[in-house]
């Protein structure tokens, strides 16, 4: 029986415009992602097959199919698709995604040399057939972007169909958003919510500690990215104040907000 005794922030339930948590499928094997899937499904709105892992995935269609029954999108890694642009088999690349049976695709520019005209022109391209999730920011933490030019990015991109704005973080926490320590750079932070709204910016968080400093400092309610399948019910106890880094959401000056 589900527990409802106490006073927590209000998740929506799937389909979700806000809350919206992205998970980063590694190569989990197929029996623990149904697994995951059984069990913490409710917690999870994307998941991506990170980088080009989608490519060599032996149980490729019975994971997507997976997910589909337990109401997860499935989303194809943006790496695959930069390698597919670089090597002029993007139309190849989104046949075999529609056949398999992904209905999202992430487009970057991180990892090969595209200009941001030929981004648009993919995200035009890719939403024809797919909700297009677009990422801004470099793979490469030597890279350095400014904040103007995370802004001009994002609106192009909106302006061409991208749904959500997923802002670079990598596996690592350490690269687009965040410096060499995984902290949080607030300007390019707060550059990423003015050009595309809290609502469709979505933030790589692959840490707790900086799933925590988002909840915290926008609310439970922010979209969070590349989170462990392993961290989904982690990740929504800290969306609803039930664990002591977020507590302050229930307890305290914020939680006269649920009264």
């Amino acid at each position: 029986m589900p527990a409802d005794f106490l006073a927590l922030p209000e998740v929506p339930e799937k389909p979700r415009p806000i809350a919206v948590t992205h998970m980063l499928d590694k190569g989990l094997p197929v029996q623990l992602t149904a697994d995951h899937l059984s069990t913490y499904g409710q917690h999870m709105d994307f998941w991506k097959f990170g980088w080009g892992t989608a490519y060599l995935e032996t149980a490729l269609t019975e994971k997507v199919a997976l997910l589909r029954d337990h109401g997860v999108v499935a989303c194809l890694g943006g790496t695959l698709l930069e390698i597919a642009w670089a090597q002029d088999a993007v139309e190849d690349c989104l046949s075999w995604a529609r056949e398999v049976g992904f209905t999202a695709v992430e487009v970057s520019r991180g990892s090969v040399p595209m200009s941001r005209q030929a981004k648009g022109e993919l995200i035009a391209r890719a939403t024809q057939h797919f909700t297009v999730l677009a990422e801004t920011g470099y793979k490469d933490a030597d890279r350095f972007m400014g904040v103007d030019e995370w802004s001009e990015e994002i609106a192009e991109d909106l302006s061409h169909g991208a749904t959500f704005i997923v802002a670079e973080g990598r596996e690592s926490g350490t690269v687009g958003v965040y410096d060499h320590d995984g902290e949080p750079k607030l300007d390019v932070v707060n550059a990423v919510i003015a050009a595309a709204g809290i609502e469709r910016a979505l933030f790589e968080a692959p840490r707790k500690s900086q799933q925590v400093w988002f909840i915290n400092t926008f609310g439970p309610h922010v979209n969070l990215g590349n989170i462990p399948p392993d961290d989904a019910l982690s990740l929504a106890t800290l969306r609803r104040g039930l664990r002591a880094d977020t507590l302050g959401l229930v307890v305290g000056p914020a939680a006269d907000l649920l009264a």
